[in-house]
């Protein structure tokens, strides 16, 4: 569960009664693309024939210029975490990871989703021992890609749903 119960109204776009602009909206998405990318090593070295995670990170960005549908990013999400259910450990969070980037072009704050599952993956595929320094080094990585006009939202948000995100924030 990565979702809070109640939706913050800082990640609803203002035409839907939020305060988010479609400017960081797509911050957001941009993000998250980035934070899945960074694991996606993971994923590929399990399953070098399967696309469908490239394809989300891909979807998430597409949908950023406009090039594509919020759905068609959406469905697109929905097959990367298609792609994980099989798998255990590293590949099965960074599928995760990509898909939940690919989602944020619906729900924004699934961009916490792409951020968290990355960590999750970078502490999988740490040698024993050594899985919450790797995970720690991921979230700071992911920290120094923040763009500044989502930095405090971001950081705030991942104060305020951390217990809900398994505590990998905590950097």
């Amino acid at each position: 569960m990565i979702l809070p119960k109640d939706r913050d109204p800082r990640f609803v776009t203002i035409r839907r009664g939020g305060m988010l602009t479609d400017a960081d909206h797509r911050l957001l998405a941009l993000w998250a693309a980035t934070c899945a990318e960074h694991v996606l090593p993971l994923f590929k070295a399990a399953q070098p024939a399967d696309p469908r995670p490239r394809q989300a990170i891909e979807a998430a960005r597409a949908w950023t210029r406009g090039e594509l549908k919020m759905m068609e990013a959406r469905a697109l999400g929905g097959h990367a975490m298609g792609a994980a259910r099989d798998l255990r450990g590293a590949a099965r969070f960074a599928a995760y990871a990509a898909g939940q980037a690919a989602v944020v072009a619906h729900v924004a704050a699934h961009e916490l989703g792409a951020a968290a599952y990355a960590i999750k993956a970078a502490r999988a595929a740490a040698p024993e021992g050594t899985g919450e320094d790797a995970g720690r080094q991921e979230c700071r990585w992911q920290r120094d890609q923040l763009p500044d006009a989502i930095r405090a939202l971001v950081l705030d948000d991942q104060r305020l749903r951390n217990h809900i995100c398994w505590l990998v924030f905590d950097c």
